[in-house]
């Protein structure tokens, strides 16, 4: 049975010490659910920290034998490694930055060495739980460098990661002194998941600025693995508030949340206590609409629950302070001898007394300024289940707007946009109210949380299983073996090499790639070897080709097979017209002007335009612009419109360097035949090619070649071997 490994910073299960007794309370959490709905056919196991110092070596003892029970695994810490790890670098600095809140952001140095020691104390704790065809599945921001060193114990084991925040900017995110380390633990994970795509997107931008890995499409191409960085919204679990089972009697404080309701308008707001929530913004444009609105005096109620949280640091002290003062404020200035506009609680609620909270309040008023999610918001929607009625005004900045589309969405910091929303919210039609939580109900019963869990771990199985059949294709040291035997037996060898990016690195300026010295050893001790012919099948002019390895006697295809030198004489293919250059030219010229840092390179029959020295997002703008304007001018001049490696080339159709090659295969029969190639345009070399020819792939992207390398150094190496002995 194949096993799912899952971290967390909290075991499903919290300890607690009662008279000296170990009481073991489990977790009603979202993650639990969604991971234990997960399919029968995963065993699955659970490491994380069990919520209590325990130091005492029996009492260890007795909790890893009483959770194992369960399949969970306790990672025991102190509690300076509460205080210094996740009180300190987790809640002190990833969060605020996280969260936007850079001005509480702590540079500590001592919290950062408590979070690496503890993200390695995880990692000693799962290594040895580790087995082959495990899934293991890493969660949330307290655990950002432990995807890597479970990569470094198991290369080759599946791992996902999942944050369940938002990730900032890259401009926010760039200030951090451990953006690398952070960025690099998590990329050593092979599925990365956000709750939405604009913290995909910022995360993807700031690999490729910090650590130099650029996307397609999401894919990462990280050493010698894919990464596959996607979005996965977390859902809730829908029947739980759809249906609540609970007490057929009410308890005391439901029957007066229920009476209450049936007097006046309720609107709720529920949150843990936290800065990014934006309760006292809130509390302000709830008294802007009061002061604004007095017909609705002594007919609407603000009941707001704060969930008392981290009460003990500075910034969330001053936070209860600022809230318990607007409270007083609002209600000392508005409030009748029979009516308080504001209902303030500072505790928690039991499930029941939530769910009737839920039913009974017409409006949901959740405006954080920043929120990963916010699952409140949908709890709130699906306990409308039954009654089709009530209204929720979401914040634009939490990550459930972007699939509560028919919530009423405001700027949490805009005054005047939330009490236009509540005006609209108080006036709205049943009708209208129905139809917009019947489309989302239908989203969010659809998308549940098991779907969500369910999602993550089924496009990790076929990443799992694509990356297998990678490293199958992967030139290994038999497969390597196996052809330098082949070509050593053999009489007649073609040997074909692309140039960019197989034999020479890529570089910011195309004219800075002249053939080093390793390549033109090689170069020239492969094409000296009787009976092997060694083509260079480039995208290059014939004039830099020519310049560069002519003096090596090779034969050569330039501008993607438009130019070919055979026997040492360079020949043009017939009949191909250059006359629609200058129109092309002109859009080019355009581009150019309008982005400093780009050039035109222009060859005998093609013009390419060149972006490997600007910002990658404005080089795919400005790709974008021009696309339909280049299919559009080339349609009638029977041209190909080539998007490659940072330059766009355009040339004359039905010419590539698979037309190419097959002058080169026609020559003779031969018994041994070799092409390696790194981009798309090599794959019409070996599509041009017999199956049994051995074609050789430079990266990790899809490709009709039967064996990969990894890099430029990794061809060379291969190359090497033919050359020895």
């Amino acid at each position: 049975m194949s096993r799912l490994v899952i971290i967390s910073n909290r075991l499903p299960v919290t300890i607690k010490k009662e008279a000296g007794d170990l009481i073991y309370h489990p977790s009603a959490g979202g993650l639990a659910t969604g991971l234990n709905s997960l399919d029968e056919s995963f065993e699955k196991i659970w490491i994380g920290w069990p919520g209590q110092e325990i130091n005492d070596e029996w009492e260890r003892a007795t909790v890893q034998e009483d959770l194992k029970k369960d399949g969970l695994y306790p990672v025991f810490l102190s509690q300076q490694d509460i205080a210094l790890y996740y009180e300190g670098f987790s809640n002190k600095t990833i969060w605020p930055h996280f969260h936007y809140f850079t001005q509480y952001t702590s540079y500590n140095d001592d919290n950062w060495e408590a979070y690496q020691a503890v993200n390695r104390k995880f990692a000693e704790a799962v290594i040895p739980l580790i087995q082959e065809g495990d899934m293991v599945w890493v969660h949330d921001y307290q655990l950002m460098l432990l995807p890597a060193m479970i990569r470094e114990a198991f290369p080759e084991v599946s791992i996902g990661f999942f944050l369940h925040i938002p990730f900032p900017s890259y401009e926010v995110f760039r200030v951090l002194p451990w953006r690398r380390q952070l960025l690099e633990g998590v990329l050593g994970a092979d599925q990365i998941g956000f709750h939405t795509f604009g913290y995909m997107r910022h995360f993807l931008s700031a690999v490729y600025r910090i650590c130099g890995f650029e996307h397609h499409f999401g894919m990462l191409t990280v050493g010698n693995r894919l990464v596959n960085v996607d979005v996965f919204p977390m859902g809730i679990d829908y029947e739980k508030y759809a249906h609540p089972e609970g007490e057929k009697q009410l308890s005391e404080a439901s029957q007066k949340i229920v009476a209450l309701s049936q007097q006046q308008k309720l609107i709720i707001s529920i949150d843990r206590l936290d800065y990014s929530k934006g309760i006292p913004q809130r509390l302000r444009a709830f008294a802007s609409f009061l002061q604004g609105h007095p017909e609705y005096h002594g007919k609407v109620s603000l009941v707001m629950i704060v969930v008392p949280s981290r009460a003990n640091v500075p910034q969330y002290k001053a936070l209860k302070h600022k809230i318990d003062n607007l409270v007083g404020r609002i209600n000392g200035e508005f409030s009748g001898f029979d009516w308080a506009p504001v209902q303030y609680f500072y505790r928690s609620l039991n499930f029941g007394d939530l769910t009737t909270l839920y039913k009974a309040a017409h409006i949901a008023l959740i405006t954080p300024l920043r929120d990963g999610m916010n699952l409140v918001a949908k709890e709130f929607i699906a306990s409308k289940e039954d009654s089709k009625q009530g209204v929720i005004i979401l914040s634009e900045m939490a990550g459930a707007s972007n699939e509560l589309t028919e919530a009423i969405s405001v700027n949490p910091q805009d005054r005047q946009d939330i009490t236009d929303a509540l005006i609209q919210a108080l006036n709205m039609p049943p009708e209208e109210q129905r139809a917009r939580l019947e489309s989302m109900q239908e989203k969010l019963r659809k998308y549940d949380v098991k779907n969500w869990a369910a999602n993550f771990i089924k496009e990790q199985k076929k990443l799992m299983e694509s990356q297998r059949a990678k490293i199958a294709k992967r030139m290994n040291n038999s497969i390597r073996k196996d052809l330098v035997g082949k070509y050593r037996a053999a009489s007649h060898r073609l040997v074909i090499l692309d140039y960019d990016g197989t034999l020479m690195p890529f570089h910011k300026d195309p004219q800075a790639v002249v053939p080093d010295e390793e390549v033109m050893g090689l170069l020239k001790l492969l094409s000296g070897h009787e009976g092997t012919k060694l083509i260079v099948n480039s995208g290059r002019d014939r004039n830099t080709l020519e310049s560069w390895l002519g003096g090596l006697g090779l034969d050569m295809a330039a501008e993607h097979g438009v130019w070919m030198k055979r026997d040492g004489t360079w020949k043009s293919n017939p009949g191909l017209s250059v006359s629609w250059k200058p129109k092309i030219r002109q859009v080019l010229e355009n581009m150019v002007e309008r982005t400093p840092g780009s050039f035109i390179e222009e060859k005998d029959f093609s013009i390419a335009w060149h972006y490997r020295q600007i910002d990658p997002e404005l080089g795919e703008k400005r790709v974008r612009e021009f696309r339909d304007v280049l299919l559009y001018l080339t349609a009638n001049d029977d041209l190909q419109v080539l998007e490659g490696n940072k330059v766009v080339e355009i040339k004359n159709a039905g010419v590539n360097k698979g037309k190419a090659t097959l002058n080169w295969l026609g020559e003779q029969p031969w018994d041994f035949i070799m092409a390696i190639g790194d981009d798309h345009t090599d794959e019409d070399t070996f599509k041009a090619l017999p199956e049994d020819a051995n074609t050789v792939k430079v990266g990790l992207d899809k490709s009709v070649a039967r064996f990969n390398l990894l890099s430029v150094e990794d061809v060379r190496k291969f190359l090497k071997e033919f050359t020895v002995g």
